[in-house]
């Protein structure tokens, strides 16, 4: 497409680039490693899946509660949440061992933990939906 002299395209310069599909996209655009936009974010998407976060709340009552998480208990876990995600639950309570935690299922965050000395009410609340591993 050229630019007419006055700076302005015209409507059919326009109409040309936008109906007829000739415009290219960024996309395609490779980084120094020779890899496309679109596969940088699927590498960063797979890298990232199953993979669970812990919100600073969760942090804090995990380190209050001096509970610490195994591999395999982080494991349960994060299976836990995919089951989860998979019964299109969004707030979940997944119980491990004698531990549970409350995950925000779409943002993968635990958003609280607490141990069996801390459940005796058993009651939960905002949740919609547990996961007993």
């Amino acid at each position: 497409m050229q630019i007419k002299n006055n700076g302005y395209f015209s409507i059919e310069q326009l109409t040309e680039q936008y109906l007829s599909g000739t415009q290219k996209s960024d996309n395609t655009r490779e980084t120094k490693e020779g890899l496309s936009f679109q596969q940088v974010l699927q590498q960063k998407t797979l890298q990232n899946a199953g993979s669970l976060k812990f919100s600073k709340h969760a942090l804090g009552r995990l380190n209050d509660r001096s509970i610490e998480l195994s591999e395999g208990q982080l494991e349960r876990l994060n299976q836990g949440a995919q089951k989860a995600g998979q019964k299109g639950i969004k707030d979940s309570l997944v119980i491990v061992d004698e531990l549970a935690f409350i995950v925000n299922v779409p943002n993968q965050t635990v958003v609280t933990a607490m141990d069996s000395t801390e459940t005796n009410s058993n009651i939960f609340t905002n949740i919609n939906g547990a996961v007993i591993m």
